[in-house]
């Protein structure tokens, strides 16, 4: 085994508002992913002398202590992962700041907890030239559709602080159970994300003078009725394809608004019906019918508006192909 001593990091002006994760596994270069998670949710890592989270956006001047890293001189696979394989995902669009690729549905966005590696482990690998790739925003392991890498520094700061000013415009895609009411066109409900006793993150609905919860606001337009394909094997209940527009960006936000308004997402394995689910998966539909359709933002070097497009990939279009209800 090889061990480091504790060290203190001071964030400097060009990693300001950059997550603690992504600094760490920046700076700690050859230090498995598994081991950098762990550190931090052990709270060894602390940012100026308190523990955080692995989402703590760093302010220059922090200082991040990091506590003394044992390696084993040969990573053990079963423990660590295997080799992150270099991949390259559906283009959008490219240009010298920033990237939007077509996200596959089951490929985590990073790396961290019980995942070894994510798009952007895949992307570096197949880009060793790029002297950075860092992820704009996130999307769930189960959604497809629409994701920003910022290729610059500065690209990644300017579009964040849209995403933060909620001046992106961002709308999923989504096919629900049952027949959604025409006059439901907004969902302002508070959010509060919380933990389960394995770690894993889960959302609720709160009230709202809970202080933990956050404001959340999903504004609903409905695409039109949705029939299963006709090889389904037994009737299905009716469902509809929304276009769901977020003006708020939290966690499970879409997932948990429609499930709490009766009408839950199809294939959505945490929060959804789960026998429709079952009956779904028989008829075909195995995964959840969630996908980041569009995105538009301000370009963050000439301010031009820009629109990224991603169609419904096969599997979901065969149910709910948005195509036709624009014809």
């Amino acid at each position: 085994m090889t061990a480091s001593a504790v060290r203190h990091l001071t964030v400097d002006a060009e990693s300001a508002d950059q997550r603690l994760d992504n600094f760490l596994l920046r700076e700690l270069k050859g230090v498995p992913k598994s081991l950098v998670y762990r550190i931090i949710r052990s709270g060894e890592v602390r940012v100026n002398k308190a523990r955080a989270r692995a989402d703590t956006r760093l302010q220059a001047g922090d200082d991040v202590r990091l506590p003394p890293v044992r390696l084993p001189q040969r990573a053990d696979a079963a423990e660590f992962g295997a080799v992150v394989p270099a991949r390259e995902f559906p283009l959008l669009y490219e240009d010298a700041a920033l990237l939007a690729l077509d996200k596959p549905a089951g490929v985590a966005v990073h790396g961290g907890s019980g995942v070894s590696y994510g798009v952007i482990e895949q992307l570096r690998r197949a880009r060793p030239q790029a002297p950075l790739l860092e992820l704009v925003h996130r999307l769930d392991r189960e959604t497809s559709g629409v994701l920003l890498v910022a290729k610059k520094r500065s690209a990644l700061k300017a579009l964040q602080e849209q995403f933060r000013q909620r001046a992106t415009g961002k709308t999923y895609l989504a096919l629900v159970r049952g027949e959604w009411p025409q006059a439901r066109k907004v969902i302002d409900v508070p959010l509060h994300k919380y933990m389960l006793p394995d770690g894993e993150r889960r959302v609720r609905v709160t009230d709202a003078d809970d202080p933990q919860g956050q404001r959340s606001i999903s504004l609903v337009r409905i695409l039109g009725a949705v029939h299963p394909p006709a090889a389904a094997p037994s009737p299905l209940p009716a469902m509809t394809l929304l276009a769901v527009t977020i003006k708020t960006g939290r966690t499970h936000q879409i997932r948990v608004h429609l499930a709490h308004a009766g009408h839950p997402i199809a294939g959505d394995a945490k929060y959804g019906d789960f026998e429709w689910n079952r009956q779904l998966a028989r008829a075909g539909l195995r995964r959840m019918f969630l996908h980041a359709w569009q995105l538009s933002i301000r370009h963050p070097g000439d301010g031009r508006q820009l629109e990224f497009t991603a169609p419904l990939p096969p599997e979901l279009a065969q149910w709910g192909d948005v195509d036709r209800f624009f014809h």
